[in-house]
């Protein structure tokens, strides 16, 4: 199988500080790569620096697109940036606030994105919403309310909705679970679980929690102090981890 995403030699810094350095991988379609480290080991610039919300200093992004054609993400202009940000490729944030128009209802939050790889019948656009408000089960009657009427919970799952209506082949999340209450946080995981097996999606999750990479993902990478101090296949490195760093992490789970 040919890789989706094939990373190599990745750095991002801020003056003298390292915010990530030399990381390389590949992921291929349908993966789950979860991302691991306490706050300030570069998880998150790692994934900004992917997702072309941050410009990386170094290294190379090498996408399949849906023609076959590969290319540098990294490399790319700002306006080919932008068209894979619509078609190939979703942000699920941390605070769904960042993700959603607060100002307008839950469909049309949806619709927007349809809209921008091209859609224009109202109806349709219409049809589709409910149908993934229900995916992600909300109540479609709610379809015209805004998000600012909705829970946390319900809030995030309308952001999901809106990023993966348009069928992207890869989702970044940056902490999806982060600030929800835990039986929200088990809820939404199994939504996430069943739509991620369902569309076949390549996702890169960022997480601060074992649990999420244990339920969610293949194959994890372990981060400290901007480098990957450990890597390999989830299940095997939770338990059985063989990085200092790693076990520490994990025992301190274990012991909470």
């Amino acid at each position: 199988m040919t890789e989706l995403l094939r990373v190599s030699g990745l750095a991002k810094y801020y003056g003298s500080q390292i915010g990530c350095a030399d990381i390389s991988f590949d992921l291929y379609p349908g993966e789950v790569l979860g991302i691991v480290g306490e706050s300030g080991s570069g998880k998150t610039t790692l994934l900004r620096s992917l997702a072309g919300q941050l410009t990386p200093d170094a290294g190379s992004a090498h996408l399949t697109l849906r023609s076959g054609e590969v290319r540098d993400t990294i490399a790319m202009d700002e306006a080919d940036r932008r068209h894979l940000a619509r078609t190939d490729w979703a942000y699920v944030h941390q605070n769904a606030r960042d993700g959603l128009r607060m100002s307008i209802s839950a469909g049309g939050n949806i619709g927007e994105r349809l809209m921008a790889v091209g859609n224009r019948h109202y109806g349709n656009i219409r049809e589709t919403a409910t149908k993934w408000l229900e995916r992600v089960e909300i109540d479609p009657t709610r379809i015209d309310d805004r998000p600012s009427t909705f829970s946390g919970g319900m809030q995030q799952r309308l952001q999901i909705a809106r990023n993966l209506v348009t069928a992207p082949r890869l989702v970044f999340m940056d902490e999806p679970t982060g600030g929800l209450d835990v039986s929200v946080q088990a809820r939404l995981l199994d939504l996430l679980r069943g739509l991620v097996a369902e569309l076949g999606l390549a996702v890169i999750i960022v997480t601060h929690d074992l649990a999420v990479v244990r339920m969610l993902a293949d194959r994890m990478m372990v981060m400290r102090r901007g480098h990957v101090v450990e890597a390999g296949l989830a299940d095997q490195v939770l338990d059985d981890p063989s990085h200092e760093y790693t076990q520490l992490l994990v025992s301190s789970v274990l012991q909470v």
